[in-house]
């Protein structure tokens, strides 16, 4: 689905290696976590692969697609969630998903469908009609998670994104994740909160500095999820920044994913 290999990124006067001979192979139907602090390379790594930012060597193939010789096939394979909001606030939520919808060439009635849907499951009725820049925080962010997903997205990347959000913002989002793999897709995102990525994913990979240095099979060793936190700590070292909407979150959740 994803396969990363040997990336490196170094940006101009800066003698850091953001990302630093990494390497990923991700597999159909899982949801795949990406931790490290502020700084770590998280980011980097993920304006890479969707093609926002070049890289200095390495690869990158998605379904087959490399982001670079194959780009336009690689992107129509992929959905992405940055960790802003990009997107037109002078369009309403509806005009934004189609405006989003004709660039992946998805046809009329199956986007009719599909924004109908999505605006059910993440309670945007009232709001889909209208401007976005009317928007909270929340729903701005469910407003890129439709556009995102507009296409039915093989592979499905998200930058922190449940960064700020209130508790059912979260649950909604984390819900659709499972969805999404349960289809046999992809989800590879970053987080900054292990609660959520101990319960949600099947494997987590640990950067720091520019360097991975573990992907954790979750699902091999039940005791794994347990140990990550301890894990993190140990190869990153300090506390790992949690939001206190993110702290919520985690009661709210217990025992409802996985």
């Amino acid at each position: 689905m994803l396969i990363i290999k040997d990336l490196v990124k170094k940006y101009p006067n800066n003698n850091y290696t953001s990302v630093d001979h990494i390497s990923i192979s991700l597999r159909e139907g899982e949801i795949f976590g990406f931790l490290g602090k502020n700084g770590a390379g998280k980011s980097t790594t993920i304006k890479c692969l969707t093609g926002i930012i070049p890289y200095d060597s390495g690869s990158i193939s998605i379904c087959g697609y490399d982001i670079i010789k194959d780009s336009i096939k690689a992107k129509m394979n992929m959905g992405y969630v940055p960790d802003n909001h990009m997107v037109i606030e002078k369009l309403s939520g509806r005009e934004y998903v189609n405006y989003v919808a004709d660039l992946y060439r998805v046809e009329k009635m199956i986007r009719i469908e599909r924004i109908r849907y999505f605006t059910s499951i993440f309670n945007l009725e009232a709001a889909i009609d209208k401007q976005i820049k009317s928007y909270s925080h929340g729903m701005k962010q469910k407003i890129c998670i439709m556009a995102a997903l507009i296409h039915e997205p093989k592979l499905w990347v998200l930058d922190e994104p449940m960064m700020g959000l209130d508790p059912q913002s979260t649950q909604d989002i984390i819900n659709y994740m499972s969805e999404h793999s349960s289809k046999g897709n992809t989800v590879f995102f970053s987080s900054h909160n292990l609660d959520i990525v101990k319960k949600l994913c099947d494997r987590v990979g640990i950067i720091n500095s520019g360097k991975l240095e573990t992907i954790i099979d979750l699902n091999d060793t039940p005791s794994e999820r347990d140990k990550l936190e301890e894990t993190f700590f140990r190869i990153c070292g300090g506390g790992m920044v949690k939001s206190t909407d993110a702290s919520q979150s985690s009661t709210l959740i217990q025992n409802q994913i996985i």
